[in-house]
């Protein structure tokens, strides 16, 4: 039964992702994010696609949430509150715990402080985040009696996990977002080797292969070092959960090891409550956060404070992390637009920019003017700062966890198509794996393949184990050209044993399936034995008829004399042999080539022949028989007898 994938969101760009697999029957959405480029129909997915009656509780049969941000979790309220899903939804202990913050957080940036319309309330988040089962780390959850599901450690973010599915035969992984290196406080992905039909993996940075991880950072303080000591402001805008924490670890250490007293600012409130939580979910960061925890928690920064509005303008340098990420609205818009008019400061960007955004537009074009809408631009002078600090895996990574995998298809979502193309090159070049990067509401068929344990009986053991000796006459390589009289040809006897078991694989209703002895089924139907026979009566010409009377052989006007038989016989085994190698044998009476049974015709009207009445002095007939599983070789060997000349030249 084939896999179907449903791309809804993250087709050939980056935002709102959510596919909807098909996998043997059951029908499973992963992630349900909104695209934070966009305020109009495109900001969720087209949910219409699942059920044009609206009646998502009987077409889906699980939600399966990867991470916290928005992108993935986005449009989960309005999903489940507005449109009507009351169905299972599965996301790991810190997922759950962190997802209503970030839910609550935008809702009141779009709607107490920009004044776009609610699309979810508070109310919305608290009812969908009861509808929520928690899952741990490679726990398998039992959805139903058919489907499976299991988490894997992801890195990227707190909590992120991979997620694999199961529905009889056929297996599938979804990634989500995941990082294939470790950083300062999350580990690097980890996941089990498994057997799969489908992977369907992000590609964020689909041809993008990072430098080491000490250069960037050491890149990222040195420019923020020189900001500051020159009396700059920095202004880093990052999402308040994720790479804040990575980076503020970074910069309270810098500034203990070169007794910096500069103020490090955080501007939102949510990091406050982001960093209880990494403080309590201990256990889901890396190995150095957890053996350092009972002397120091790595998220009590000595050198980071919250930020008042009321120093926006303050004099003096500072570092600013500043919600959200991107600039793509919020409080990092609101600093962006006073502080970006003096060369002075510095704007970082330590993470992918979606485009449409200002952040996207600072590091793509360097521009000195940016039109915030058809009333207000910005002038843009400050220093500009792009490092690759994302928690997204590179190309390296990705064609990594493909290769350790080994699915039997690939599905690239999450990233931009010239870039996904490049990959699924690489990935069908290099890997050998077939690969899709299908576009937002495409639909992708992947044909899954069905494995079926089965018994085995006993008669079947037996006949697998017994010898199958051949014994294969040749001719030897010294006496094969024809040039030499075929008489004195000397044949060579091999031996083979080609042990093969041969059975019936059969399902009884409500049985488990079994391999039997075809001996045994039909005994169990109560039949007898019937093979299927074919046959052919061959002409084979002589075409020098003088030259071969002249040898020991004797034609007769009608017919081939019985005691000529073998010597004929013996002649079209040489001939055969030369054009089949060493598979046919030479029994005397006749030739055999598996179940082929070769022997010469002595009757002047035969049943098996096209053409009867009195055999011409030119031909001689050989009858062949076989069965039906050797159809094809029959017909070949008949091919080649009827274009060969026994003549002896």
């Amino acid at each position: 039964m084939a896999i179907e994938c449903l791309v809804l969101g993250a087709g050939q760009e980056v935002g709102k992702s959510c596919a909807v697999v098909t996998i043997n029957g059951k029908r499973i959405m992963f992630d349900c994010g909104m695209h934070m480029g966009y305020l109009d129909h495109r900001r969720f997915p087209d949910f219409s696609l699942i059920s044009k009656s609206s009646d998502f509780n009987t077409a889906i049969d699980c939600i399966v949430i990867t991470h916290f941000h928005l992108d993935h979790v986005g449009a989960l309220p309005y999903f489940t509150e507005v449109c009507g899903y009351s169905g299972p939804i599965y996301m790991t202990y810190p997922t759950k715990a962190l997802s209503p913050l970030m839910l609550e957080d935008y809702r009141k940036v779009m709607v107490d402080r920009r004044g776009e319309q609610e699309l979810f309330s508070n109310d919305d988040i608290m009812k969908c985040m009861k509808k929520v089962i928690a899952v741990d780390l490679k726990q398998t959850v039992q959805v139903d009696k058919d489907l499976q599901i299991r988490a894997y450690y992801a890195g990227h973010v707190l909590g992120a996990a991979m997620f694999y599915a199961k529905v009889g035969d056929a297996a599938m992984v979804y990634t989500g977002d995941y990082n294939m290196t470790p950083d300062r406080h999350l580990g690097a992905a980890q996941i089990d080797r498994l057997q799969l039909d489908l992977l369907i993996t992000e590609s964020t940075y689909a041809t993008t292969v990072r430098d080491s991880k000490y250069a960037r950072e050491r890149e990222f303080l040195k420019a923020v070092h020189k900001c500051v000591a020159d009396g700059g402001k920095v202004l880093i805008p990052t999402f308040a959960l994720g790479r804040a924490q990575e980076l503020c670890i970074l910069l309270d250490n810098y500034w203990e090891r070169m007794n910096l007293k500069v103020p490090i600012y955080f501007s939102a409130g949510l990091t406050i409550q982001a960093n209880m939580y990494y403080k309590m979910l201990i256990s889901w960061t890396n190995q150095r956060v957890k053996e350092t925890y009972a002397t120091h928690n790595a998220f009590d920064f000595k050198n980071v404070r919250s930020f008042d509005r009321s120093l926006i303008n303050a004099p003096g340098p500072c570092v600013l992390f500043a919600t959200p990420g991107m600039i793509s609205g919020g409080f990092s818009l609101e600093v962006f637009k006073l502080w970006a008019p003096s060369e002075m400061n510095l704007v970082t960007l330590p993470g992918y920019c979606l485009a449409g955004t200002i952040g996207h537009k600072l590091t793509t074009g360097k521009p000195t003017k940016i039109d915030l809408d058809k009333d207000i631009q910005i002038s843009v002078r400050c220093q500009i700062h792009q490092l690759s600090f994302s928690p997204h895996t590179d190309a390296k990574g990705i064609m990594d966890l493909v290769k350790f995998l080994s699915p039997k298809h690939v599905i690239l979502v999450h990233g931009e198509k010239p870039k996904m193309a490049s990959l699924k090159g690489k990935i069908e070049s290099d890997l050998g794996i077939q690969c899709y990067y299908p576009a937002n509401n495409d639909t992708v068929c992947i044909p899954s393949t069905c494995w079926l344990k089965a018994d085995a009986s006993k008669a079947f053991f037996r006949s697998s184990l017994n010898p199958n000796f051949k014994f294969v006459k040749t001719i030897s390589e010294d006496k094969s050209n024809l040039v030499s009289k075929e008489t004195e040809a000397t044949s060579v006897l091999q031996v083979h044993d080609e042990r093969v078991a041969e059975g019936i694989l059969i399902v009884e209703r409500s049985k488990k399936a079994k391999v039997v002895h075809q001996n045994e089924l039909l005994l169990m139907i109560g039949k007898d034995k019937h093979d299927v026979q074919f046959a052919y009566c061959c002409p084979v010409q002589i075409g020098n008829l003088e030259r071969t009377k002249g040898m020991d052989f004797a034609l007769s006007k009608n017919v081939v004399s019985t005691s000529d038989e073998c010597s004929w016989l013996h002649l079209l085994f040489a001939k055969l042999s030369t054009k089949l190698g060493g598979n046919i044998q030479d029994f005397g009476q006749h030739l055999q080539v598996d179940s082929i049974h070769i022997s010469i015709c002595l009757k002047d009207i035969c049943p098996y022949r096209t053409t009867n009445g009195p055999q011409k002095e030119s031909a001689v007939f050989f009858c062949c028989t076989w069965s039906v599983a050797d159809v094809n070789l029959a017909w070949e060997i008949i091919s080649i007898m009827e274009n060969l000349d026994l003549s002896i030249i």
